[in-house]
């Protein structure tokens, strides 16, 4: 490469270097004005205060230069304006003007540089932010793709000793290993999601209501709970996977609080151009000090004790709804439940015919 390559900031130097130049032109100009109009010097005058404001405001300056640059344009002025005093064409007091004007422009300066400062630890911070940002991406990533063959092996070679020793004492042992394994390996899947939520998602055409349905269907083996489905949205352009991912999330909150007897509901409509789903339950409840922190990762509810899980699957459903420019939102009182309610853009397309499929469907 040449030695006598331009570097990329030398554009907007050279760009500094012509605007002072031309400023300088512009104030003498008007400084020789000023000489020659005694009486008249009013507007020259303001102009050079103006524009050296404007060129301060517009091209970085640094402290000895703009001293020198202010000492020479107070000093001229204020020369012209005393000389114009003493053959009596203006008034001793318009000689005033000159400390007003530099004082003007030294609280400006202090202003501008203070706001200078301002900015820069905003854009530390947020580099900051990103950084820590970028970080936890790449554990998210590396720890989800890390973990997931170790904890397979694992399981595989704890199901042969179990299978291989028929004593009771190692089908216990090897039962609290499996399920410690297990708990890893639903932490491991909870890591991928995550991680998989950073690429863009693929919109198609979703039944809501079926998808409620299925989502009641799957969990209610799981859990003795009163479990209800009241959709009436029907099909919505979305990501099915990721609105059934989302509704595992929150379903399985709801399980964690909840005991068998207790309510959950899922539900969806339509309200002011957005879809609105909701899971609703009748549990413990989430106390005050928890609710602002329920969506934070890795963060449990005080109230969880042993039922404490990864503490992803809140965070997850957030990322999910606000992947699709929508707000995830919750509301709770103790000893009455907890409803979580997912507000979504609906993404308009074209009318999709009702269909005697879709219907046996959901009935």
């Amino acid at each position: 490469m040449s030695d006598t390559a331009s570097s990329p900031d030398d554009g907007p130097a050279r760009g500094g270097r012509l605007l002072l130049a031309g400023w300088g032109v512009f104030a003498a100009v008007n400084a020789v004005l000023m000489w020659y109009f005694p009486g008249g010097e009013t507007i020259p005058f303001h102009f050079i205060w103006i524009s050296i404001a404007l060129v301060f405001g517009m091209t970085p300056m640094s402290r000895p230069s703009m001293n020198i640059t202010l000492g020479l344009v107070t000093a001229v002025t204020a020369v012209i304006l005393v000389h114009h005093a003493v053959i009596g064409e203006i008034g001793v007091e318009e000689t005033t003007e000159v400390p007003l004007m530099a004082l003007v422009f030294l609280v400006m300066v202090w202003h501008v540089n203070r706001r200078q400062q301002a900015m820069a630890e905003l854009r530390r911070l947020a580099a900051t932010e990103r950084r820590v940002a970028e970080n936890q991406r790449l554990f998210v990533r590396s720890a989800s793709h890390e973990l997931r063959t170790p904890v397979t092996v694992a399981r595989g070679y704890v199901e042969l000793i179990r299978s291989a020793h028929t004593d009771p004492q190692t089908a216990e042992d090897t039962g609290i290993v499996l399920e410690e394994l297990g708990k890893l390996d639903a932490l491991t899947a909870r890591l991928v999601t995550l991680a998989a939520l950073e690429h863009p998602t693929v919109l198609a055409e979703v039944d809501l209501d079926a998808v409620l349905d299925k989502t009641v269907r799957r969990w209610s083996p799981v859990a003795e709970r009163d479990w209800r489905a009241v959709g009436d949205v029907g099909v919505v352009l979305a990501d099915g996977d990721r609105v059934e991912t989302m509704l595992d999330c929150l379903v399985e909150n709801a399980v964690t609080f909840t005991v068998p007897g207790d309510r959950i509901e899922l539900g969806a409509h339509r309200a002011d151009g957005m879809v609105v789903l909701t899971v609703a339950d009748t549990g413990e409840g989430i106390p005050p000090h928890d609710l602002p922190h329920v969506f934070e990762r890795f963060r449990s509810g005080s109230t969880a004790g042993e039922r404490a899980g990864s503490g992803l699957g809140l965070a997850i459903a957030q990322a999910v709804v606000a992947a699709r420019g929508g707000q995830l939102a919750v509301t709770s009182t103790l000893g009455r439940g907890t409803t979580f309610t997912a507000r979504i853009p609906e993404v308009p397309h074209a009318p999709v015919p009702f269909t005697a499929d879709r219907s046996a469907a959901r009935g």
